[in-house]
């Protein structure tokens, strides 16, 4: 495993699934971990303390200025530093596939509003702390629906995508200010809050496991390392990539 030690990474989303999962590999490596999530943020930070990592949990809502600016100045408050973003905060295993014409207004804004208005606002907090630093990582938890245009789910379809072009955007801007971005797009992961979606799972799992490579369901375990590399000094000349993990549904 690369070493994280004496990193401090921030994990949107991190509670649970993918977010939890990533936030207990980097502390695994030795990465301080901030948590942060609608609920359970400090829950979930308790269960990785207990394992003998250094951990702390903060409630944010990603949709908020005021929260996410709160969350870094908390993170810097607790380690002194920050060093990786892990932007995985998102909306998908609440959602109920349905035909573009069926999705109303408010759902589409929810999407785009969690899914890229809270990438946006937690990059813009951490960049001043990055430029302070002159280092840092970013990390956009995409989707290879991005690349593959997957039916019923557009809106949810169409914010990945704009994450992806978000990564090359400001890998380009901040490039020259030592600050790297990159993207790590999953294919469909059988998540804890996927699993509680039997509609989500039911039109989603079979197509998934056809197209792949890789004939079985991917777990958030099968994308941690993904993460952990960009995250380590072997990417320290890497920005603008994503990189898709999904057992070889779509090259890439």
């Amino acid at each position: 495993m690369a070493s994280l030690s004496g990193v401090v990474a921030i994990i949107t989303g991190g509670a649970m699934g993918i977010g939890y999962a990533v936030a207990e590999d980097l502390a695994g490596r030795g990465a301080a971990i901030v948590i942060a999530d609608q609920t359970n943020a400090e829950t979930s930070a308790q269960r990785l303390v207990e394992q003998g990592h250094r951990a702390i949990g903060i409630a944010t809502d990603v949709t908020s200025d005021a929260d996410v600016e709160a969350m870094v100045s908390v993170a810097e408050r607790n380690f002194g530093r920050v060093d990786i973003l892990v932007n995985n905060a998102g909306v998908y295993s609440t959602l109920r596939p349905k035909p573009f014409e069926e999705i109303d207004v408010a759902e589409f804004r929810r999407i785009m509003d969690v899914n890229v208005m809270g990438v946006f606002l937690c990059c813009k907090a951490v960049v001043p702390v990055f430029e302070r630093q002159k280092s840092g990582r970013i990390i956009n938890i995409s989707s290879g629906v991005a690349f593959k245009g997957n039916p019923l789910m557009a809106h949810y379809v169409a914010s990945k995508g704009a994450v992806v072009s978000l990564t090359r955007a400001l890998a380009t801007e901040l490039g020259p200010r030592g600050i790297l971005v990159n993207s790590v797009a999953p294919g469909f992961t059988l998540s804890d809050g996927v699993a509680r979606n039997p509609t989500l799972v039911a039109g989603v799992k079979e197509p998934s496991l056809r197209n792949r490579v890789l004939a079985r369901s991917m777990t958030p375990a099968d994308l941690v390392g993904a993460v952990a590399f960009f995250a380590s000094a072997d990417a320290a000349f890497i920005t603008g990539q994503t990189l898709v993990v999904d057992g070889g549904a779509y090259f890439h």
